[in-house]
């Protein structure tokens, strides 16, 4: 029988650290589902990138992130750009997790690792916004700035909590931004904007009725704009989103396309799948069924 080999991508501070504490028990129960694992702890940003580009290299059939959606941006963004792509298991043990989320992959850790254990993956778009990956979310805007301006410290401590802290904080310098966005197949926009979602499932930031039709394996983004408001139309806004009621809201724009172009004057900073991604990108391009992701065949998984 053919051995398979894993490598277990892990980031140490995530979920409380619970990934620290149950690391032995991880690599027990998938040696005996019969994959041979091996692990690497990262130790500063970026290093899971250069960790799964080095176990595509060296052949491991399977890449295991195991952190938060920060872990899995840069494990997919280390496997994307190879030809040969091996299939990626996820241990979903960080604070927001939505990736997890919107595919039902459980966040416990022994349910999570027997799925990887069944090894059945399925295709699932990416995007690309100028040469970076992202495999949730692309965004800009006030506000998503706070999943990546908390420090990883304070969701150690308190996991969720640590963003609505943030957002109270942010709320009351909330400010647009001009922006011109263009999609194919839909048309031009033009207008002062305070968030620019580019979602690529139906789970942001712990919230699933944002983007409630997005999907990872339609070969589409679903791209949300909210124009200018003041801060009781943001609440009303806000309000109306826990709900999914947000779409019909005039301040709202959503639209399917499977590329975006954007053009500011202002000094953007972008959101990478709940991650400082730098400057603004120009271009967003849709990569489908780029990547394999192990779930469940049978779509009766849940995250809980």
């Amino acid at each position: 029988m053919d051995i398979v080999r894993a490598r277990l991508i892990y980031n140490p501070t995530s979920g409380r650290e619970e990934m620290r504490r149950r690391l032995p028990q991880i690599l027990q129960r998938l040696e005996r589902g019969g994959i041979e694992t091996s692990c690497h702890a990262t130790e500063s940003e970026g290093d899971a990138v250069q960790a799964a580009s080095e176990a595509v290299e060296r052949g491991f059939d399977i890449v295991i992130a195991a952190g938060g959606d920060g872990t899995l941006n840069e494990v997919i963004s280390g496997i994307a750009p190879h030809e040969r792509r091996p299939v990626i298991g996820i241990l979903p043990v960080g604070t927001t997790n939505d990736f997890a989320r919107a595919h039902g992959i459980p966040k416990k850790w022994d349910e999570a690792c027997d799925l990887i254990v069944k090894r059945y993956a399925k295709p699932v778009d990416i995007g690309q916004a100028d040469g970076k990956y992202f495999i949730n979310i692309a965004g800009g805007g006030s506000l998503t700035e706070l999943s990546y301006e908390v420090p990883s410290k304070l969701k150690t401590m308190i996991g969720n909590l640590a963003y609505y802290i943030r957002g109270f904080e942010k709320i009351a310098r909330l400010r647009s931004f001009h922006m011109k966005i263009s999609m194919d197949g839909v048309g031009e926009f033009e207008d002062e904007y305070m968030l620019m979602l580019i979602a690529n499932s139906n789970s942001v930031g712990g919230f699933e009725k944002l983007a409630p039709n997005a999907s990872a394996s339609d070969g589409m983004f679903d791209v949300l704009l909210m124009r200018k408001c003041n801060l009781g139309e943001f609440i009303r806004i806000a309000t109306l989103a826990m709900r999914g009621e947000h779409l019909q809201d005039s301040h709202i724009t959503m639209f399917q396309t499977n590329r975006v172009t954007v053009e500011s004057d202002a000094d953007l900073d972008m959101n990478l799948d709940g991650e400082y991604g730098g400057q603004m990108a120009r271009t967003f391009t849709m990569l489908p069924g780029h990547v394999r992701i192990i779930m469940d065949e049978l779509g009766e998984t849940k995250y809980h």
